[in-house]
């Protein structure tokens, strides 16, 4: 449940990450600039120590500009795994440079949806290949997610240019998303780069297809009011094509789509900061719907702007490849109810 003052605080930051964005991708330093890269990050770290939730409003705003910004890999994911990691001064300082933006880092965590951890840590090496990770061009620091000695989930920082590290970029169709493929064999650990990782990635990667769910929000806000705008000026027969029952009925199915998809990802997100049991079961239902619901949503945006929709300029195109690739990294619709159905046979998702 928000509250009136955190509803207030998240229109605010909306409004502010709209009309940021509304002027250009921003880059990695203008990330810092603005405070959004140690939103997570505690307030002794120089972060501005408030949840998640306020993480998925900067993401749905990013994905409805369709922003080419490293903000999944470096921000949802890399604060996120600092912030699950153990206290300690090595990883204090990290999460600090990455709240400035003097830092950025990658993490290492596979996002075709298959089950991790990817990585394991042995005799100080580090062996694994993890698939569909996000920017990790660019990185000073590579964060991975291992099973340690015990088996029990640790975090490691390398290098991305360690010996024994292959980071192979991966070219989809949306060309917004930076994608890699990274493959350790033999990679040596440095003392202290390794810590206790609570919850281990499983948690971790959660946070991700959450995230995910939330730029499928912004990509499919951004094609409904193109759409409603379009509609209005549009005119065929003499009228404009918003008047015709049929278009009315196509807004108002986006609408209502949209607003169950946001209502979802508003309760994960809630649960998610409040760690409860059931934050699984509501991330899985968030990331289901909202997977579906963009490439719908985007789909029908391109049918609705006719011939227009198909070119070039009219930038349909590109919402609908963001939504196809949302809907796809950290677990499909169809796998994530598929663990929905699984709590029927076990006790957890």
């Amino acid at each position: 449940m928000t509250t009136p003052e955190m509803d207030e605080l998240h229109d605010e930051l909306r409004d502010v990450a709209r009309r940021l964005l509304a002027a250009g991708a921003p880059d990695w330093g203008r990330l810092a600039e603005v405070g959004w890269t140690g939103l997570e990050v505690p307030e002794d770290l120089g972060g501005a120590g408030v949840g998640f939730a306020e993480v998925a409003v900067v993401a749905e705003e990013l994905g409805r500009a369709l922003a080419a910004a490293p903000y999944l890999g470096s921000v949802v994911l890399g604060v996120g795994a600092l912030t699950l990691a153990e206290p300690d001064p090595e990883r204090d300082a990290l999460l600090a440079a990455v709240a400035s933006g003097t830092t950025r880092v990658a993490v290492a965590l596979p996002g075709d949806g298959g089950d991790p951890p990817a990585f394991r840590l042995a005799g100080g090496r580090l062996e694994g290949e993890a698939a569909w990770v996000p920017d990790v061009a660019g990185a000073d620091r590579l964060l991975v997610p291992a099973a340690g000695e015990d088996g029990a989930p640790v975090l490691v920082a390398v290098a991305p240019g360690a010996a024994g590290l292959a980071v192979t970029p991966v070219p989809i169709l949306d060309a917004t998303r930076d994608l890699a493929t990274v493959t350790a064999r033999g990679v040596a650990v440095e003392d202290g780069a390794a810590w206790a990782f609570a919850g281990g990635p499983a948690v971790l990667h959660r946070r991700a297809a959450l995230a995910v769910a939330a730029d499928g929000l912004g990509v499919a806000g951004a094609m409904l009011d193109a759409t409603v705008a379009y509609a209005k000026v549009r005119v065929q027969f003499g009228r404009p094509i918003g008047s015709f029952q049929a278009v009315k009925h196509a807004c108002a199915d986006m609408l209502v789509q949209l607003s169950a998809s946001r209502a979802l990802v508003a309760e994960a997100a809630a649960a998610l900061d409040a760690g409860d049991e059931g934050a699984g079961v509501a991330v899985a239902m968030a990331k289901a719907h909202a997977g579906t619901m963009a490439v719908e949503v985007a789909g029908a945006a391109l049918q609705l702007h006719g011939g227009i929709g198909y070119t070039w300029e009219s930038g349909v195109h590109a919402h609908l490849k963001r939504a196809m690739a949302d809907r796809s990294l950290y677990g499909s619709p169809r796998a994530h109810r598929a663990r929905l159905a699984a709590r029927h046979r076990t006790a957890t998702v």
